[in-house]
């Protein structure tokens, strides 16, 4: 933690500056502001963030989760879709941590948007209190944009949160589950309770924790996540059957089962990353894909 300090957002400051701004939390864009000091400290203190990281937070709102970044990252750099907010963020910065507002970079784009040549810096970690309605697809996105990208806490909606981390033959291993695990070690790293949001939201949020791995294969990824999405698309069905659409015929898909050492009567829930994997590898291999 670095010896300047920032003032952290409680209860009246966030209503205070949503006051001033004529703000109303919207469901659109899944706004739920945290307004609890220790919450964003926890968070903070669980993403394991250092002097040596530069920190990409996601729709930091109000500024709450910024400010206690600030003091722990050697820099900052938030993205936020809002344009009163991305405005008004360097000020609360420089209101409520003067000596760290410098380290502060504010860029006013759309998440699922961005680029790696948008940041003047290459982000190293990934803190973040994502929109739930977009919480998957900014992080699938940012992991494939951002190589710089190691390691990260994000908060989600529970549920959310339960289907990134599920390990396969889990009622909730999913599309989410298999694309994240291409990128990263994805893990729940604790709930978090409703009361520390304005407005309380009428759903669960809880924290998940990730750290970079190699890919599994040399497929191409988009190869790879072409059988996953196929194989999910009709989750009920074997692979065999699933897989028939984007092999061809269900006879190939057996075929290129079989040549990637899976049982052509499983279904996507079972397989791992891995696995995926090595059907597109065969596919690559026969030409199929």
């Amino acid at each position: 933690m670095d010896d300047q300090q920032a003032a952290l957002l409680g209860p009246a400051d966030v209503r205070r500056l949503a006051g001033e701004l004529g703000i109303r939390p919207t469901k659109k864009l899944g706004q739920n502001f945290v307004h609890d000091p220790n919450t964003v400290r926890r968070i903070v203190s669980s993403a394991s963030v250092t002097a040596d990281d530069v920190a990409l937070e996601v729709g930091p709102g109000l500024g709450s989760l910024t400010l206690a970044l600030l003091p722990a990252a050697g820099a900052v750099t938030a993205v936020e879709i809002d344009p009163v907010l991305a405005a008004r963020l360097p000020r609360t910065a420089e209101e409520f941590a003067p000596g760290l507002a410098d380290r502060l970079t504010v860029i006013e784009a759309d998440a699922l948007r961005v680029r790696a040549e948008d940041f003047p810096v290459p982000p190293t970690a990934l803190v973040a209190n994502l929109p739930y309605n977009v919480a998957v697809p900014v992080v699938l996105h940012l992991l494939a944009e951002l190589p710089s990208l190691q390691h990260g806490l994000v908060m989600v909606q529970a549920e959310v949160a339960d289907r990134m981390s599920a390990e396969p033959g889990s009622r909730v291993y999913g599309v989410p589950s298999v694309k994240a695990a291409w990128y990263a070690d994805v893990r729940r790293a604790g709930p978090v309770p409703r009361k520390v949001f304005w407005p309380v939201p009428n759903v669960d949020s809880g924290l998940v924790s990730f750290r970079r791995v190699d890919p599994p294969s040399t497929a191409r990824r988009e190869d790879v996540f072409r059988v996953v999405d196929a194989a999910f698309a009709q989750r009920r069905k074997t692979l065999r059957s699933a897989l028939s659409g984007w092999a061809g015929s269900a006879a190939r898909a057996e075929a290129l089962l079989r040549a990637a050492g899976v049982e052509p009567t499983a279904r996507g829930e079972q397989l791992q990353i891995a696995d995926f994997a090595r059907i597109a590898e065969a596919a690559a291999a026969d030409g199929a894909a």
